[in-house]
């Protein structure tokens, strides 16, 4: 083991993407292991990894993670994006669980069947434009600070720049109503660790195509 954690999944965002955007962001370089076949999968179940049958599963500091939200909060405590007491940290649950709703709904996009995409993303940009980007302005504009929580860079700045990004993909104006957003996007963005990981050749995923999609079909298929 060369010390990196050591991240299971495919090769694509999924429900690893956060995972990967946290640990880039605390500057810590890992190792990956993409999922192409069922057959790979299983042995991971029958070898006893999975706690619920289920990836992502993360090695890190002896331990095999699963279950995302676990792994994330794991990371934002041991690298010190957590917040410095339990309030803060509530803050910062809070603000992470609402962008969860929304990663939610743009990692099940790719998995519209044709006749429903519009209507999905219809859904997408009207949930970010009028209940979960306006909270992040307001909260922005009232403290007037550079980050979300206790004016300290956290796992919940990680998320939200997270979400901007997924969502201008396929909204491409939808921070046009957003001037803290907008600011706070351009700040996140030279933020030396995630300039990084937004470079090409870095292990930030592409947009899923069909062939991430055929592939999470054909190794979880029942």
């Amino acid at each position: 083991m060369s010390g990196k954690p050591r991240l299971t999944y495919l090769n694509g965002r999924g429900c690893m993407e956060t995972i990967r955007w946290l640990l880039a962001a605390a500057g810590v370089e890992f190792e990956e292991v993409y999922l192409e076949t069922k057959e790979q999968y299983d042995k991971l179940i029958k070898d006893g990894f999975l706690l619920f049958q289920q990836v992502p599963l993360v090695e890190i500091d002896g331990m095999k993670m699963v279950q995302t939200r676990a792994i994330l909060s794991y990371i934002a405590g041991k690298y010190n994006l957590y917040g410095k007491d339990l309030k803060e940290r509530a803050l910062i649950d809070m603000y992470v669980e609402g962008i969860s709703d929304l990663m939610q709904m743009i990692l099940m996009f790719p998995f519209s069947p044709p006749d429903a995409k519009e209507k999905n993303l219809d859904s997408i940009k009207e949930r970010a434009t009028n209940r979960y980007f306006p909270v992040f302005e307001k909260v922005l504009k009232q403290h007037g600070q550079d980050f979300l929580v206790g004016n300290k860079f956290s796992w919940a700045d990680v998320q939200l720049m997270e979400a901007i990004l997924a969502v201008e993909e396929r909204v491409p104006a939808v921070l046009s109503g957003f001037p803290q957003l907008q600011v706070f996007k351009t700040k996140m963005s030279n933020m030396p660790t995630i300039k990084k990981f937004l470079q090409p050749g870095s292990p930030r995923k592409p947009p899923p195509d069909d062939h991430y999609v055929e592939t999470v079909l054909k190794v979880f298929k029942k």
